[in-house]
């Protein structure tokens, strides 16, 4: 058994895919979101899109840097982490402008104060702000926040995001086909809208991550900051502090802390772009979220060999986790985006400008691999000295 599920969380969620699989799968099943029609309004030409994520287990870090550093901005990222969780998500099926997000925050009172739903919620506003102006409107109504000191040790920080969309200008994945190339987008760097070295982590495998990398101090010190009914030997096996010192490959040094709790990256800017510009040239938008890079093989729209054998070097953060939990790549793989965040699935003639759309933010992008024809659903990952088929 994995170190993942020994800690009581699954990259693939099988369990919760099981629970809801009679549920109504929508317009277009496979798309990346669940789409219905306009329920809202009864309009045959638009579409209703209702999303919720939010940031998981990142909060937790969140709160053991906050605790460690007394800096409190840190929980910016968490209300960042938690709205592009839902928005990258949306943006896969199309959808990038005059979105509703209520936000959703559960917390311990006696230990997350009034001043960090300062942050959370000041901090959010302030992302809207900045997607405005790139063409990207969010009107934020809200939301619940509860004080459930019962039911959750520190904070929760979630949201959901609702759309009106035309019918017509909705990407189902459906024209995913053999022959297709995939532009991949790096999630690493700092793009033009980002003010520091985004380490590319996101928002997925942070309980491994936390776990993996970090030492006994935190189990002995913060206890609130993980399940005590885990097993110890898969508790804080790591060897880092959150302040310990990092020299990123580029030469700038770094914390520990800041590589596992750099802001998930929006592909919004970039993507408004693309999808305004260029829609029809677009035949599938994959979100490397939960799963990582195994994600992409839950919306194929049949039956196709996936092929990436061009992804990006490993960001160095992904080195770190790997090191200190020692994990083979194929876990890796299915766990972290390993760099690799957002996947455009076009014609080979139109990959130069999509990937152009990215570098004109300072995202790197490239075509990481191909899509073929298959008789069954298959991935297949190609390292330098490893393959690995899913």
């Amino acid at each position: 058994m994995s170190l993942y599920s020994q800690r009581g969380v699954s990259a693939q969620k099988e369990e919760v895919h099981a629970a809801t699989k009679h549920l109504d799968q929508g317009l277009f099943p496979n798309a990346f979101c669940k789409v219905y029609p306009d329920y809202l309004g009864g309009d045959s030409s638009l579409v209703n899109v209702m999303h919720a994520d939010g940031a998981g287990t990142k909060s937790i870090l969140a709160y053991l840097y906050w605790k460690e550093t007394g800096d409190i901005s840190i929980w910016k990222g968490i209300a960042q982490d938690a709205i592009v969780m839902n928005l990258d998500d949306l943006l896969c099926v199309g959808i990038y402008n005059n979105i509703v997000f209520n936000s959703t925050i559960d917390r311990n009172k006696h230990i997350i104060s009034g001043e960090v739903l300062e942050q959370i919620i000041g901090g959010s506003q302030e992302l809207f702000d900045t997607l405005k102006t790139f063409g990207v409107n969010i009107h934020y109504l809200g939301g619940e926040t509860a004080d459930v000191g019962d039911v959750v040790r520190t904070a929760a920080v979630n949201g959901t995001m609702t759309c009106r969309w035309p019918k017509d200008k909705i990407i189902s994945n459906d024209k995913i086909q053999a022959g297709d190339v995939i532009v991949g987008f790096s999630s690493s760097g700092q793009a033009s809208y980002e003010t520091e070295y985004n380490s590319g982590i996101g928002s997925n495998g942070l309980t491994s991550a936390r776990h993996d990398v970090l030492g006994k101090f935190y189990a002995e010190h913060f206890k609130e900051s993980y399940n005590t009914d885990l097993d110890e030997a898969v508790v804080y096996i790591g060897k880092n502090r959150l302040t310990d010192e990092v020299v990123l490959s580029n030469g700038n040094k770094t914390s520990i802390g800041k590589l596992i709790l750099s802001p998930t990256r929006t592909y919004a800017p970039v993507l408004k772009s693309l999808l305004h510009e260029h829609f029809e040239k677009i035949h599938g938008l994959i979100h490397c979220s939960g799963g990582g890079q195994t994600k992409c093989m839950k919306y194929l729209p049949g039956n196709f060999r996936i092929i990436k054998d061009n992804l990006f070097p490993a960001p160095e953060i992904f080195n770190i986790i790997k090191e200190n939990s020692g994990s083979s790549n194929r876990e890796m793989y299915e766990v972290f985006n390993m760099g690799c965040r957002l996947e455009v699935y076009c014609a080979p003639a139109d990959a130069d400008l999509v990937i152009a759309a990215a570098l004109a933010v300072d995202i790197d992008a490239r075509v990481i691999g191909r899509v073929e024809a298959n008789d069954k659903k298959e991935l297949v990952i190609r390292l330098a000295d490893e393959e690995i088929i899913y």
